[in-house]
C-alpha cells in the first residue's frame, strides 16, 4: 500500500505501523479473491500537518484517531531527523463527514497535539475549508504573474487571488489589467521612492490574507513590514540560491558561463534572498544560448517553480526547519 511504502521511519516501529494502517483501511475480497479497497461516494478528502518533539507512539496515536472514525488513510509521510530529536508528519486521508464532522475532527487532532506538545497540527479539508486568500505583489514583469492567474482561474491553483500590487502602472488594455477587470480582482498601482515604500498602505490592503506571494516583486520589504504583516511571504528569484543573488541574476549566470539555469522560490526573511528555501528547479542551457533564450528559459523555469510551492504550500507539505531550512513531502 501506498501508506508503507511511503513511510520513513524506524525499523521499530515498523510493525507498530503496520497494524494500525491495517485498521485504517477498508478491504474486501472479490471473486478473484484479490483485495479491492472499498469507496464510497460520500467520503471527503483530509490533509493533517503535524509536528512535535520525537517520542514513542506518536504515528500510532495519529493513526489510531482517523482509523476510530473509519478513516481510510491514504499516504503518510514522516520524518525524524538524526540529529535533532522532532517528528514531522503528513498525513492524507478519506473520511465520510456524517460519521467525522469537521468541527470534531479539528477537537480530536488538537486533543492529540495537546498530548504531544505539538508545535504544529494543521488540518486542511479542501472540499469544505475556504481557499487560502493570497494578494500579489509584482513589479514590470508580467510572466509570474500571468500564470498565477491562470493557474487561478484554470483551478490549478488552490488559492484565492483577492489583490494585485505593483510599483509599476500599467495600461487599460494591458493583457493583466483586462483579465483582472474581467474576474473583478482589484489592482493597486503604488508607486514608490527609495524614502517611501508604502508599505503601511500594502500592509492595509493584505491584513485579511492568509499569505503573500511575491511575482518578481523588485522591492525589498523592511524588517518592520515582515514583523507586522506576521504571516508566510513566498518570492521567486530567478537563480539558484545561494549563487547569483541581488538583481540581474540571469544576466550574472550568462557572464558566468552556466550549462545549468534555474529558479528557487523561498520564505522572505530579513535578509535579501536567504530565506528558507522551498522548491527549486533547474534547465539545462548552452554556448548556443544567447543572452534572449536564456532569459526565455529563465522565465519558463521561475513559471514552474513558483506555481509547485504555492501548491505545496496550499497541500500543507511544507515545514520550516532548523533555522533555515525546510522539509518538504513530494507528491
Amino acid at each position: 500500500m501506498n501508506f508503507l511504502r511511503r513511510l520513513t521511519t524506524s525499523p521499530s516501529s515498523r510493525s507498530q505501523v503496520s497494524e494500525f494502517a491495517k485498521r485504517s483501511f477498508k478491504t474486501s475480497t472479490n471473486r478473484t479473491g484479490s483485495i479491492v479497497e472499498s469507496a464510497s461516494t460520500s467520503l471527503v478528502h483530509g490533509i493533517h500537518q503535524f509536528h512535535c518533539p520525537d517520542v514513542v507512539g506518536i504515528l500510532a496515536r495519529l493513526s489510531d484517531c482517523i482509523a476510530s472514525k473509519e478513516g481510510n488513510i491514504l499516504t503518510a509521510d514522516i520524518f525524524v531527523p538524526d540529529d535533532n530529536e522532532v517528528f514531522y508528519s503528513r498525513s492524507e486521508f478519506l473520511f465520510d463527514p456524517a460519521k467525522w464532522p469537521r468541527e470534531q475532527m479539528d477537537a480530536d487532532f488538537s486533543k492529540i497535539a495537546k498530548n504531544f506538545n505539538a508545535m504544529k497540527s494543521i488540518v486542511r479539508v479542501p472540499d469544505i475549508d475556504p481557499k487560502y486568500k493570497i494578494a500579489v505583489l509584482a513589479s514590470k514583469q508580467d510572466h509570474c504573474l500571468v500564470d498565477l492567474l491562470h493557474g487561478w482561474q484554470d483551478g490549478r491553483l488552490p488559492i484565492d487571488i483577492t489583490s494585485v500590487i505593483s510599483n509599476h502602472e500599467r495600461g487599460p488594455n494591458t493583457h493583466v489589467i483586462r483579465f483582472l477587470e474581467r474576474h473583478g480582482i482589484p489592482y493597486y498601482y503604488l508607486p514608490m521612492t527609495k524614502e517611501n515604500k508604502r508599505e503601511g498602505e500594502i500592509l492595509e490592503i493584505v491584513k485579511d490574507t492568509d499569505f503573500l506571494v511575491l511575482a518578481r516583486y523588485m522591492q525589498v520589504l523592511s524588517g518592520d513590514f515582515l514583523k507586522s504583516y506576521n504571516k508566510d511571504i513566498i518570492n521567486i528569484h530567478h537563480g539558484l540560491l545561494p549563487s547569483f543573488k541581488g538583481s540581474n541574476p540571469s544576466k550574472q549566470a550568462f557572464d558566468a558561463g552556466v550549462k545549468l539555469i534555474g529558479a528557487t522560490t523561498h520564505f522572505v526573511s530579513e535578509e535579501l534572498d536567504s530565506g528558507p528555501i522551498i522548491e527549486q528547479l533547474v534547465e539545462r542551457v548552452s554556448h548556443r544560448d544567447n543572452l534572449r533564450t536564456f532569459i526565455q528559459k529563465s522565465e519558463d523555469v521561475e513559471k514552474r517553480c513558483l506555481a509547485k510551492a504555492i501548491k505545496s504550500y496550499c497541500e500543507l507539505r511544507i515545514f520550516p526547519h532548523e533555522a533555515n531550512k525546510t522539509v518538504v513531502f513530494r507528491s
